[in-house]
């Protein structure tokens, strides 16, 4: 049997298998779960509690469709920084960490040095967004947008 070690606890197939069928709906009862798995509800709640005590389940999350919302623009925003020094990479993080329409933040290697996901009502507000805030930010060097016109695939599963 394949296993994965990360941290103390060493996860199985039946964790692996656990993991994906709450990714699938977290709202999934043990009961179920423990059907599905053709297990007894204690040792499934046992595994649950303990993967999220040593944190590979952080949390739990409703799916909400964004565009219903009225939220119907993303958009990536690849950001290279002035200065790399320790201390201005903190302060960035920071900063962005403070934008409600920054979604998604990903340090990245390659020709930019932060990889922005944004989501907001339409252009209009994207345009405000990187004049009166993203460009606000101190060591701000050079921004990129690319805009998403249709979204092919957004899974919220793992390859295991």
């Amino acid at each position: 049997m394949e296993k994965l070690s990360f941290m103390e606890y060493t996860i199985d197939a039946i964790d692996k298998r656990i993991i994906q069928l709450l990714l699938n709906d977290g709202k999934m009862k043990i009961k179920e779960i423990a059907h599905q798995l053709n297990m007894t509800n204690t040792p499934i709640f046992e595994r649950i509690k303990r993967l999220e005590k040593e944190g590979y389940i952080k949390g739990y999350t409703a799916k909400v469709d964004a565009s219903k919302l009225g939220f119907t623009l993303v958009a990536f925003c690849s950001v290279t920084l002035e200065r790399h020094h320790k201390e201005y990479l903190s302060q960035f993080i920071e900063e962005v960490k403070e934008l409600a329409e920054v979604i998604e933040c990903y340090h990245i290697a390659g020709m930019f040095d932060y990889l922005l996901k944004i989501r907001v009502q339409d252009m209009e507000n994207y345009q405000h967004f990187i004049t009166h805030k993203l460009a606000n930010l101190s060591n701000i060097g050079r921004v990129q947008s690319s805009f998403v016109m249709t979204e092919i695939k957004n899974e919220d599963h793992l390859p295991f």
